[in-house]
């Protein structure tokens, strides 16, 4: 396999916020128990992870970049266990934790959950200078704030800091820092929120549709004095403002699956972009489908500490620059959380609206789609030496662009048979104009149960009829200075 170039080094982002130690105990649940009108789940498996702000912060690192969680730890088991989780993963700057560290167990059967123990009611007891000077030396900062003391006992580093800063407020929280770049509340807190500073009550009025998330936006940014505010809306996306008119940014594709942990998926995105320097509504293109992409590959769970894995003792892979090496371990994800992967191949030079609409319909088979894409080589041998008009990286960064693909990985040879043993997709998709084309990977796909499904194209569009028009078509007239 090819790679595609390695990208620039990814700014280091401070989390700052109230970590939690979070269990699931998953199972089946196929009958009531005789003694009570109560689900029985059976075969169950435990599995734990970090939490709150220890989620955000292995969220973060897991997009390749160097992370620090500040946050409050004290000597109880709960607080042990974190560290633990956490070694390894991200650097860990304590404050004192009063009290006992406050964990979670969630009981569900299949992707429903029926029930949740929530234990310990630990809060930051104080400040200390060195999470003090992590916050003052950041370029990117996220306030994970659980509304359990965290970011109010490092309030006046916050107020201070220079850093991009993104903050995911908590109705039990205080109120965001003045300027913050952006805040991200779901669309009940936004409600709960809003209703606060406008009268005093902070319980919601009814569901909040697009209206009533803009309004809520709106006043949140003009009261809390921020640059922005992105709602979040769960299947819908986000609503982005600045006070003014909105912008929504709809998710790609539908993803079902256990949301638990998508709004600090969405922060953590949206924050280490805004560190590398993307304007804010570039970030928040970004996060919404960075939590779709995370929602599909098994949400939370497969953010679960190593031990606990479904395969016990496999190395936790490395963050890699390397697009077809995160295809795969995306491939894996998907597969591990019961989900369906879906992949397409080709060439994708001048990418046209054919294209698009094959990669939308391929997306919409599955609930991730990744995109095999031939390599500059692979090209040149099928199309000619004229061929690619575009090179491989440009090609890769325009499809990666596209809301409706999850990854892309490159291939080398002809065909992409050696690559789609190591995706091992459940669905290969072709154009119609294959369909009276034997295709050699059909029988490879076929081995492990996989299926290949063509979809319609679009008459009329290719790359070659792109590219000879371009070539007849007269040169524009050059502006004086152009």
């Amino acid at each position: 396999m090819t790679r595609t170039g390695t990208t620039a080094p990814r700014t280091p982002l401070v989390v700052v916020g109230d970590a939690l130690l979070d269990h699931d105990l998953c199972g089946h649940a196929e009958r009531l128990a005789p003694d009570a009108p109560v689900p029985v789940v059976h075969d169950t498996r435990r599995s734990s992870r970090p939490g709150g702000a220890a989620l955000a912060a292995c969220l973060a690192a897991a997009d390749g970049r160097p992370v620090t969680l500040v946050t409050a730890l004290g000597t109880d088991p709960a607080s042990a266990a974190l560290r633990e989780l956490l070694t390894g993963r991200v650097t860990l700057v304590e404050i004192p934790l009063a009290g006992s560290l406050s964990s979670k167990t969630r009981v569900l059967a299949g992707d429903r959950p029926l029930l949740r123990l929530d234990d310990g009611e630990g809060r930051a007891r104080e400040a200390t200078g060195e999470a003090q000077a992590a916050i003052t030396a950041a370029r990117g900062v996220l306030v994970a704030d659980y509304g359990r003391g965290t970011a109010d006992v490092l309030r006046d580093a916050l107020c201070r800091t220079a850093a991009a800063l993104v903050w995911d407020p908590h109705v039990r929280g205080g109120a965001p820092a003045p300027g913050a770049r952006l805040v991200t509340p779901s669309a009940q807190e936004a409600r709960v929120l809003a209703r606060r500073l406008a009268d005093g009550e902070g319980e919601p009025d009814g569901p909040a549709g697009l209206r009533t998330a803009a309004r809520d936006a709106r006043d949140l940014v003009r009261a809390w004095r921020v640059q922005a505010v992105a709602v979040t809306l769960g299947e819908r996306g986000a609503l982005l403002s600045r006070g003014e008119t909105p912008l929504l940014v709809p998710t790609p594709a539908a993803a079902a699956g256990d949301p638990c942990g998508a709004g600090d998926r969405f922060a953590a995105a949206a924050a280490g972009l805004l560190a590398d320097g993307a304007f804010t509504e570039t970030a928040v293109q970004g996060a919404v489908h960075a939590a779709t992409r995370y929602v599909a590959e098994g949400g939370a769970r497969a953010v679960a500490a190593p031990a606990h894995r479904d395969h016990p003792g496999e190395p936790e892979p490395a963050p890699s620059d390397d697009s077809t090496a995160d295809a795969v371990r995306t491939a894996a994800r998907v597969r591990a959380a019961g989900r369906t992967v879906v992949a397409a191949g080709g060439c994708f030079d001048l990418l046209h609206a054919g294209h698009v609409a094959l990669l939308q319909a391929a997306r919409r088979a599955g609930d991730c789609l990744i995109v095999c894409v031939n390599s500059d080589d692979s090209v040149r041998r099928r199309k000619g030496d004229g061929r690619p008009l575009v090179p491989v990286a440009d090609r890769v960064r325009v499809l990666r662009a596209l809301e409706c693909v999850d990854a892309v990985a490159v291939f080398d040879e002809d065909t992409p048979e050696r690559l789609l043993a190591d995706l091992r997709p459940h669905i290969w998709t072709k154009g119609g104009d294959y369909a009276r084309t034997p295709l050699p990977e059909q029988s490879l796909v076929e081995s492990w149960g996989g299926q290949v499904l063509l979809l319609p194209y679009l008459d009329g569009r290719s790359t070659t009829g792109l590219a000879r028009r371009a070539a007849l078509s007269p040169a524009a007239p050059r502006r004086p200075g152009g």
